[in-house]
């Protein structure tokens, strides 16, 4: 079970495990979403842009993201809702690349509108192999609080 929102401090950082991006990932992604844009799925094509071959859609990052953070069971179960998310794509990332997230808590504080939730801000960095920023974004999730007693 993830943590409750009281669970979360201002300041507090978390890093992931790491994850080897591969082609099936890429390939299973552009089948999902429809997105066959040559610069992920053609070599030739993709070797004559200023990426100089295929790369990973910036979007599928977001996704794994997520998913790496569940990994440290911050958030299983106790997220209620993504509310929103601002992102930048700051360097391209392919297969064979390995990721992992350093995420910063900016904010935890409860509900104005709801005694039983509140929400975290979190500043999310993908990172590569080398510690090189790739994406970097800011999220704003709603958690759950923890149950008061019955």
């Amino acid at each position: 079970m993830g943590r409750y929102l009281e669970e979360f401090t201002e300041g507090e950082v978390f890093v992931t495990p790491a994850r080897t991006l591969t082609e099936s990932d890429i390939m299973w992604f552009a089948g999902l979403t429809g997105d066959f844009n040559p610069v992920h799925t053609d070599e030739v094509f993709a070797a004559a842009t200023p990426f100089g071959g295929r790369i990973a859609h910036g979007p599928m990052m977001v996704g794994m993201a997520f998913g790496l953070l569940s990994r440290l069971d911050l958030i299983d179960g106790t997220v209620l809702a993504l509310k929103g998310i601002d992102w930048a794509f700051e360097a391209p990332l392919r297969a064979g690349d390995t990721v992992h997230v350093r995420a910063e808590v900016i904010e935890a504080r409860p509900s104005s509108r709801h005694q039983d939730r509140g929400v975290v801000r979190l500043r999310l960095e993908i990172m590569d192999q080398n510690d090189q920023v790739c994406q970097i974004g800011n999220t704003v999730v709603i958690m759950m609080r923890k149950p008061t007693g019955n």
